[in-house]
């Protein structure tokens, strides 16, 4: 039994330009628009079962080449839900599409459609010169006699099991019971929770007694043989029709028969479900892409390429923007990777807050990083009070990563590289791994933890969805184990945390061992010499308490907490020096004020003054607790609650140093913070040491590639 999520708005990749509404015969249509410019592609509801959120995963690449148009279903989204069965009716689809067409003032559009029972054709036949192309992904149109369906859809059945839910009794008994079915038959591709959770949502936003009123069985809901056989006699645009082989709702001999009878393409995407769209997103986001480009040409593109030995090596550099600690370390990567390949060119793949990093360094942001979305805006949309729930929100950015994958891979289709680094960039492994053919160069892979890991309140569902996170990624590497030409693991075997990836997986030691290589961790500097006081302003007379939260806006809430512990820190230790560093994500003027207290926006270099301060009070973060261990201030961290990462990864590192002092949010009000900051600044530390030569190792691994 598929257990449905709650209903949640996700962070998109990409907001609409434009949206409304259309009425015909008084039914009110919700359409949305994205992008200004041809070629148009309109893509246009299934069945009323989900909305158009079901094309997330096309609409930012589709917007960043030309106009989308989508439009929700009669029955579901934003559009009414009205009680005539006409409404319903493929033809009537059919007329919603030009009604939107109209709307957004776009003559001719290339329609892209998924399990189309009937209203593109009717479109593409009755309407031929609003239609330049067709692309049918898993169309249900039959083109001969269908199979009898094995069960009733009006008589009462003595079963409810398997396909006999598909029965008005039984949708009206349990509409859930059946969405959750339906949707997981669409979807037999393993590790396609996501995909799942997405559609069941869509399918709960409407119900039953909705969905009744146009549905009496697939044998009305469908055009019939006879009549798709006639409407594909009068299109004249080139059509495109793809199928899986897996799909369990429609047999894909109806892809073949149909684009037979359109003399169009046929492709077969093998293993592939009913969903393609969904859970191939990369292979049918670039066969639509090079369809619409021979569709629809417009200037011609011109080319570049250099001949082998005449090319300087190069390098594309992916750093995850979310925290600043990746780009830190990137940094003295990459200065350590031009000191042992002096010729080499390093073009970054970066956002905001990374780039403010880059620039500083003088490094080379890539232009094509402009059209990235914003991860770090989805992370801090998903905060709430020193809450993050790092797994759950990793997994609802998924159109956010494949819209960032597809920015990437654009890039290196037209420029080449000799190698592509990634620092936690999952988009690129994890879509690589989908499709290892679009792999052009060497590849490294780099990562400070291993191993999703549930919290103990997720309970069953969340250490289910974890283990099989990890089983996709266990068997991606045991599948394809060229790809990452290296796996860097940014520290040392013992950082690793002493659990398993899941029930009859492998322990997360061992794996990692066997499958990846040991920089010792990357501080990015040297803490000899760090401890200049007077050239950062402070004076020996002061005790200097730092706090920063690292790069994102998500430690608002603990900078708000330690102001207001300030006054009574102040108390205890008279000749203390507050400085809150808000970081580049946090208005510094949002803050609360204290009489005596500092506060600033973004520190370039702030590794210096943590190397200078008495204490610290930070967020969990890997790097900042690194950096103060590294230079053996003392300091107090709170973990993000929910983040599997600080809470285990991290907090299991630092017990190995034995560095810091692990506070508790939720109980540690501004007494408790300011009697611990008294307490941290008398005490002497006996931290492990932190090596100074990681980047230096991590280059070196890189270089042997070039």
């Amino acid at each position: 039994m598929i257990v449905a999520a709650a209903p949640r708005e996700q962070t998109r990749a990409r907001y609409p330009d434009e949206d409304g509404f259309v009425e015909r015969n008084g039914v009110r249509i919700f359409w949305e628009r994205y992008g200004e410019t041809e070629p148009t592609i309109l893509l246009p509801p299934t069945w009323e079962l989900v909305h158009s959120r079901c094309w997330k995963m096309q609409i930012p690449y589709f917007a960043r080449h030309g106009r989308v148009l989508t439009f929700d279903p009669p029955g579901n989204g934003r559009s009414d839900r009205p009680r005539e069965s006409a409404a319903y009716e493929r033809s009537e689809v059919a007329e919603y599409a030009v009604a939107v067409l109209d709307a957004a003032r776009v003559e001719r559009a290339i329609v892209v459609s998924w399990c189309d029972m009937g209203e593109s054709l009717i479109l593409a036949a009755e309407h031929p010169q609003r239609v330049s192309g067709l692309v049918f992904i898993a169309p249900a149109l039959p083109v001969h006699e269908r199979e009898v369906p094995e069960f009733s859809f009006d008589d009462e059945l003595d079963t409810d099991e398997g396909w006999a839910k598909e029965n008005r009794h039984y949708w009206l008994r349990d509409w859930s019971g059946y969405v959750e079915f339906f949707i997981s038959r669409m979807f037999p591709e393993p590790h396609s929770t996501k995909a799942i959770e997405d559609a069941v949502g869509w399918g709960l936003e409407t119900d039953a007694e909705t969905l009744l009123v146009g549905f009496r069985g697939w044998d009305t809901k469908e055009i019939d043989p006879a009549t798709t056989v006639e409407l594909c006699a009068k299109v004249r645009c080139p059509v495109l029709v793809v199928h899986g082989t897996a799909d369990e709702l429609v047999e894909p001999e109806r892809a073949c028969s149909l684009a037979a009878e359109l003399g169009g393409a046929a492709v077969l995407l093998e293993g592939s479900g009913h969903g393609p769209h969904a859970r191939d997103p990369v292979k049918i986001n670039t066969m639509v892409r090079e369809f619409s480009k021979s569709v629809a040409p417009l200037e011609p593109e011109v080319g570049r390429w250099t001949r082998a030995l005449n090319r300087r090596k190069r390098a594309l550099y992916v750093s995850s923007p979310i925290g600043l600690g990746h780009a830190r370390r990137d940094v003295a990567i990459a200065r350590e990777l031009r000191s042992v390949v002096p010729d080499l060119e390093i073009d970054w793949l970066a956002q905001h807050p990374v780039t403010a990093v880059l620039e500083q360094e003088g490094e080379r942001v890539h232009p094509m990083s402009v059209h990235l979305a914003n991860e770090t805006g989805h992370i801090e949309s998903e905060s709430a009070e020193h809450d993050l729930h790092c797994f759950q929100a990793i997994r609802r950015m998924d159109e956010i990563l494949l819209a960032n994958f597809m920015v990437f891979n654009d890039l290196v289709r037209d420029e080449q590289y000799d190698v592509w680094i990634g620092d936690e960039a999952w988009e690129l492994d994890y879509y690589l791994h989908e499709n290892p053919e679009q792999k052009r160069a060497a590849y490294v892979w780099l990562t400070d933890f291993v191993g999703w890991l549930p919290m103990p309140d997720g309970g069953d569902r969340e250490s289910f969805l974890t283990a099989d996170y990890n089983a996709e990624m266990i068997e991606h590497i045991a599948r394809f184990p060229r790809l990452r030409d290296r796996a860097v693991f940014v520290g040392n075997p013992d950082d690793i945390v002493p659990e398993s990836f899941g029930p009859d997986l492998p322990t997360i030691r061992d794996w990692t061992e066997q499958h990846y290589d040991f920089a010792g961790y990357v501080t990015g500097f040297d803490p000899k010499g760090l401890e200049d006081r007077d050239a950062l302003g402070y004076r020996d007379d002061e005790r200097v308490c730092i706090v920063t939260v690292g790069g994102s806006g998500v430690g608002a809430h603990l900078l708000r907490r330690v102001v207001d512990a300030y006054p009574q820190a102040k108390e205890r230790v008279p000749d203390l020096r507050m400085i809150v560093v808000a970081g580049p994500r946090i208005d510094p003027a949002a803050l609360p004020q204290q009489d005596g207290l500092e506060i600033r926006s973004y520190v370039h270099d702030l590794y210096r003054h943590l190397a200078a301060c008495d204490v610290a009070v930070v967020q969990g973060g890997l790097t900042t607790a690194m950096e103060l261990t590294a230079n053996r201030r003392p300091f107090l961290y709170f973990p993000l609650r929910h983040h599997f990462e600080q809470n285990f990864h991290v907090r299991h590192r630092l017990g190995r140093y034995g560095a810091g002092r692990c506070m508790d949010f939720e109980t540690d009000g501004p007494s408790e913070i300011a009697a611990a900051i008294a307490e941290e600044l008398g005490r002497e530390v006996d931290y492990l040491p932190v090596e100074t030569d990681g980047a230096e190792r991590a280059a070196k691994l890189i270089a042997e590639l070039l």
